[in-house]
């Protein structure tokens, strides 16, 4: 059961939305499983997705209420169930697009990474508070982030807990979009309904050859 998404198709474009609003979309080890099912198993005739978050917030990264103590030989284990989620994301067979508000934090900003489209309304914010909380960027993003907006900034946002806006976030290159308040989901739609119509191979080797 898909109980913490909303999943819907319209033509070509599956929409995921993140669907624990209470939580600000944090992410749970159920949660990251659904992602990682739904990408696994896209419905026949899909050729784009977009993923976004119900409530006031795109996702504010871990759970941190399900943050418990692992040994070494656990906590990689948990790590690899986040990156099996994301490589089945950035490394699928369509492109998906992030549209992004409120929060995108910790591993709400590796989720966006792991898309190849990001669209953001002007009330996202990123930050990595992992530094200040005890932990690691553990879905990939210590790999993706700084391809997108380089070391030396991520060691910042890392170390000293500094928050981007969304015009700082797109300046870095963050994102590749920024719209208005309301905006995004249907910019991050025509976005998917576009890339939809490209050559599949053609997508798919731009997914999977240029990174």
């Amino acid at each position: 059961t898909l109980d913490l998404l909303q999943v819907s198709q319209s033509g070509a474009v599956l929409h995921v939305r993140l669907n624990r609003p209470a939580k600000r979309n944090a992410i749970s080890d159920a949660l990251i499983q659904q992602l990682h099912t739904v990408f696994i198993n896209l419905p026949e005739g899909v050729r784009a997705a977009v993923v976004s978050g119900e409530g006031e917030h795109f996702c504010a990264g871990l759970d941190l209420s399900e943050l418990v103590a692992r040994d070494i030989g656990g906590a990689v284990l948990h790590s690899r169930m986040w990156h099996a989620a994301f490589d089945a994301i950035q490394f699928g067979t369509v492109p998906v697009v992030a549209v992004l508000h409120g929060a995108v934090v910790g591993g709400g900003l590796e989720l966006a990474a792991a898309c190849q489209i990001r669209v953001a309304e002007d009330s996202a914010y990123f930050g990595l508070p992992e530094g200040q909380r005890g932990i690691f960027v553990g879905g990939g993003g210590s790999a993706r982030i700084p391809r997108l907006m380089g070391v030396a900034r991520m060691t910042d946002l890392m170390l000293t807990g500094r928050v981007y806006d969304a015009t700082e976030g797109q300046q870095v290159g963050l994102t590749h979009y920024t719209v208005r308040h309301g905006e995004g989901l249907a910019k991050g739609i025509a976005l998917a309904r576009h890339m939809a119509t490209n050559a599949p191979m053609s997508a798919f080797a731009v997914m999977h050859a240029l990174p």
